[in-house]
């Protein structure tokens, strides 16, 4: 079985990771190759379990193309593409439609030009969209944040720094909008409390009743919220 070791100097145990259906082995820096060997044959159930539920979601994760005709996701509705080209870039939504302008002075192709120009919209729509659901939340309980920025992360839909602010990833919006109302619940009752205790759990369901459903949809579709 193949494998990446990553050393650490800190690290005293091994611990096992498999990301993308590739496995990671941590390790510390004195362990022999021959022991990680074993170990590894060792748990080859759980890693051929892990590595099969990784590979069939990885077969669901879509790849888009960024032509007329196109559906794209958004908030629980579906948006049809619809590119064409003009004397600059420009994405509007019109009812289900998105409505993509290519610039004919631009030297990337079309497909690539549309791409980019569909994620700023989605980036754009994502900070908009979601400090006004922020704040609207934040002023219900009495919170206050420190601001909101939007980016893509690889292993975090949201974040609330120590400070306060409170950081999303945009393409959270290709998701239904009752998952996006959960992250949103989740992250600012990390203003009250910054852990995952049982009294921030409670009040996540105080926020969001139906909390678990959303987090579990999630959980299962999250690795296919991609553009």
């Amino acid at each position: 079985m193949r494998y990446t070791i990553k050393r650490s100097s800190r690290r005293r145990t091994v611990s096992l990771e498999v990301r993308d259906a590739q496995l990671l082995v941590r390790a510390p820096v004195g362990i022999a190759e021959r022991d990680l060997d074993r170990f590894v044959r060792q748990k080859s159930d759980w890693i051929a379990r892990k590595v099969r539920a990784q590979q069939q979601m990885l077969a669901r994760i879509p790849e888009y193309r960024y032509v007329s005709g196109t559906r794209l996701p958004f908030m629980g509705q579906q948006l049809t593409l619809s590119v064409t080209m003009g004397s600059c870039g420009r994405v509007e939504q019109v009812g289900d439609r998105l409505a993509v302008c290519c610039s004919r002075r631009s030297r990337l192709e079309p497909e690539a030009q549309a791409r980019r120009l569909v994620q700023g919209w989605y980036r754009e729509q994502g900070l908009e969209r979601l400090r006004a659901k922020t704040d609207a939340l934040t002023r219900q309980m009495e919170l206050s944040h420190s601001g909101v920025r939007v980016r893509v992360t690889r292993s975090k839909w949201g974040h609330c720094t120590r400070s306060g602010e409170i950081q999303y990833n945009w393409q959270i919006l290709l998701a239904p909008e009752a998952v996006v109302d959960y992250l949103v619940a989740h992250e600012v009752c990390h203003l009250r409390h910054m852990n995952h205790s049982r009294a921030f759990w409670q009040l996540v369901g105080q926020v969001c009743p139906d909390y678990l459903r959303q987090r579990d949809w999630l959980k299962a579709n999250g690795r296919c919220l991609v553009l």
